[in-house]
C-alpha cells in the first residue's frame, strides 16, 4: 500500500490518476479528504482511499501511515520544509514504511546557490541516514509553471524574467508522476537518485517565439535585472519574499550553470517525455 502526501498538488494529482489506471492500491492523505474522495470517485478510483491527515499533526500522519509500506512525499516548498519533511520521515519510520519516494530539486550548486535546493539537500541527507530504501526525484522546471505567464501574455503580449538567452530544462509534471509510479511499483528501479528533464532545453526568447506562432501575434520576452524581477514578483505578483528570491535564484542559476536534458524519463518509462510544443498547444485556450 502506498501513502501519498501531496495528492492534491500538480504532481500528486497526476500520480493518483496514474495509480488509478494501474489499479495499484494507495492511500491519499489530505486535510480535506471529502473533496479528494469525490475527485477520486469521479475518476473511477476504487483502489485509492482518501484519508484525513495534516502534516503539522504527527499523530494523524501516524494513523494514516499505519498499514502502508511506501510513501510518496511531495510538499510545496516553504521555509518550514526541512522541519516538516524531517518529521514526516521520522513518523514514517515509526509507522513501518520501508520505502520513500521524495520529490526534491536539482542538486545544490555552490556556483549559483538556490536556497530551496539547499533545503532539499538537507532533507535528502536525513533520508540517507534513515536506514530506509529511498528514491529521490530531482525534476527541473515544471512546464505547468509556465501557466503563470498567462496574465501578462494575455494583457500585454509579453512576459518577464531574468534568464537572458540561457536555456532551461523543462519537464511536464505528468512525466514526473509517471516516473514516481514506476519507482513505486518496480523494485528494480527504486533506491536511486534521478534527475528528470524533458528531451530539449529552451530559452525564454524561444518560448516567446513559440507563443507568437501559436497565438498568431507577437509575444515578447522582456529580460529584467534580478533585483527588478524580484521586486515585481513581490509587488505585482504578490509573492512572499522567500518565493520571489527562489524564482530569481533558479533563473540566475540557468545563466551560470548550463542545463542539458537527461534521458532518464525515456530509460525508466520506455518512451520519450512529453514535449513543450505539445504542452503549449494543449493549454492554448487558458
Amino acid at each position: 500500500m502506498i501513502a501519498i502526501i501531496g495528492a492534491t498538488g500538480t504532481i500528486g494529482n497526476a500520480l493518483v490518476e496514474r495509480l488509478i489506471k494501474l489499479g495499484v492500491p494507495a492511500r491519499a492523505l489530505s486535510r480535506n479528504p471529502e473533496k479528494l474522495h469525490a475527485k477520486i470517485k469521479e475518476l473511477g478510483g476504487s483502489n485509492i482511499e482518501a484519508v484525513m491527515a495534516d502534516a503539522s499533526d504527527l499523530s494523524s500522519l501516524y494513523r494514516a501511515f499505519t498499514g502502508t509500506d511506501q510513501l510518496f512525499l511531495a510538499m510545496s516548498n516553504s521555509p518550514q520544509q526541512i522541519e516538516m519533511e524531517t518529521s514526516i520521515i521520522h513518523i514514517a519510520i515509526q509507522a513501518g514504511i520501508k520505502h520513500i519516494v521524495k520529490i526534491s530539486s536539482p542538486a545544490f550548486e555552490e556556483r549559483s546557490p538556490v536556497a530551496v535546493a539547499g533545503w532539499h539537500e538537507k532533507i535528502e541527507k536525513v533520508l540517507a541516514e534513515s536506514g530506509l530504501t529511498y528514491t529521490v526525484l530531482r525534476p527541473y522546471a515544471f512546464m505547468q509553471n509556465l501557466l503563470r505567464l498567462i496574465p501578462t501574455v494575455t494583457t500585454q503580449s509579453m512576459f518577464f524574467g531574468s534568464m537572458g538567452n540561457s536555456s532551461c530544462n523543462f519537464i511536464d509534471c505528468r512525466d514526473i508522476a509517471d516516473v514516481a509510479a514506476e519507482v513505486l511499483t518496480n523494485r528494480e528501479t527504486a533506491g536511486q537518485i534521478y534527475t528528470l528533464t524533458g528531451s530539449e532545453t529552451f530559452s525564454y526568447p524561444q518560448i516567446a517565439d513559440k507563443l507568437s506562432i501559436l497565438l498568431d501575434r507577437t509575444i515578447r520576452y522582456i529580460n529584467l535585472e534580478p533585483e527588478v524581477q524580484r521586486n515585481n514578483l513581490i509587488e505585482l505578483a504578490q509573492m512572499p519574499p522567500w518565493l520571489a528570491d527562489h524564482v530569481v535564484e533558479i533563473q540566475m542559476m540557468a545563466t551560470v550553470v548550463p542545463e542539458r536534458p537527461t534521458d532518464t524519463v525515456k530509460r525508466l518509462l520506455g518512451r520519450d517525455p512529453r514535449t513543450l510544443d505539445a504542452f503549449l498547444q494543449e493549454n492554448l485556450q487558458h
